[in-house]
């Protein structure tokens, strides 16, 4: 049963008296709510973007699976978008954001469309291949920078367990023959998701670069692979113009999850 308002606000003070620490109720797409912390990781335009991208390169499926899926963001939006008789298998390891991925599927009463499984996805091993696999796995090796003390962030940037050649290690193994990979990760460090993916397996690597706001660098890529076929890129997808409205590109994407045109002005 989806969560009435009443009950998602219900919901929400209960869970945030429960662990101390502001929550909140958020749009994920145009039915679907989720839960987070205000101050944890959050679900941001590189979620939605992968699961546009799984959406658009990928035929209706009927079954997909989810790799690192967090707090369930791009496994969810996936499930949005896919006919209802499709069915998610997700894995989460963190322990926070299990306790919100198991949150968010009661709240969103898709219970008998989703198993969630709590453990770490390189050891994942289901003798079960799925037509779609998508996966946003952490941007940064543990050297590049300072690791979070919170622990849910500190996982969802930093490669604590595992780094993009294990998703597509993993996501290849778990593969269809003819079925699709799709992830994205940070523009700067594109030459390393590349190597990964082909060492993994992978011939078919479609990539398209994600602009920001018009005018600047790419922040991060899109990558929709397969095992058979050839490697191309797609013209840069801008999310912003100049001015900080939403391009018509996005406006398309938010269609895609029954979001109506927005009214912003120049930002």
């Amino acid at each position: 049963m989806v969560l009435s308002p009443e009950q998602l606000e219900e919901r929400r003070a209960a869970l945030e008296a429960e662990l101390g620490e502001p929550i909140t109720v958020d749009g994920l797409s145009a039915t679907f709510r989720i839960f987070q912390r205000k101050k944890g990781h959050r679900h941001s335009t590189d979620d939605l973007l992968t699961a546009w991208y799984a959406l658009e390169k990928s035929p209706p499926v009927t079954r997909a699976l989810d790799l690192g899926t967090g707090i369930g963001t791009v496994g969810l939006l996936v499930l949005a978008g896919m006919p209802s008789d499709m069915r998610l298998t997700c894995i989460e390891a963190q322990d926070v954001s299990y306790r919100f991925l198991r949150e968010n599927i009661r709240a969103n009463g898709v219970e008998d469309r989703v198993e969630a499984l709590h453990g770490d996805l390189r050891e994942l091993a289901r003798g079960e291949r799925f037509p779609l696999v998508t996966g946003s796995p952490p941007y940064f090796d543990v050297a590049a920078g300072i690791v979070p003390s919170d622990s849910q962030k500190a996982h969802a940037r930093f490669e604590l367990r595992g780094d993009v050649r294990d998703y597509a290690r993993i996501a290849k193994r778990h593969l269809e023959p003819g079925g699709l990979f799709a992830l994205c990760f940070p523009w700067p460090q594109k030459a390393r998701a590349l190597t990964a993916l082909r060492d993994e397996g992978f011939a078919q690597i479609v990539h398209r670069d994600v602009v920001p706001r018009e005018g600047l660098g790419p922040l991060f890529s899109l990558f929709a692979c397969r095992v058979e076929g050839s490697e191309h890129a797609e013209p840069p997808f801008v999310v912003r113009n100049a001015d900080g409205s939403h391009t018509p590109a996005m406006h398309d994407v938010r269609a895609r999850f029954g979001w109506p045109p927005s009214k912003e002005g120049p930002r």
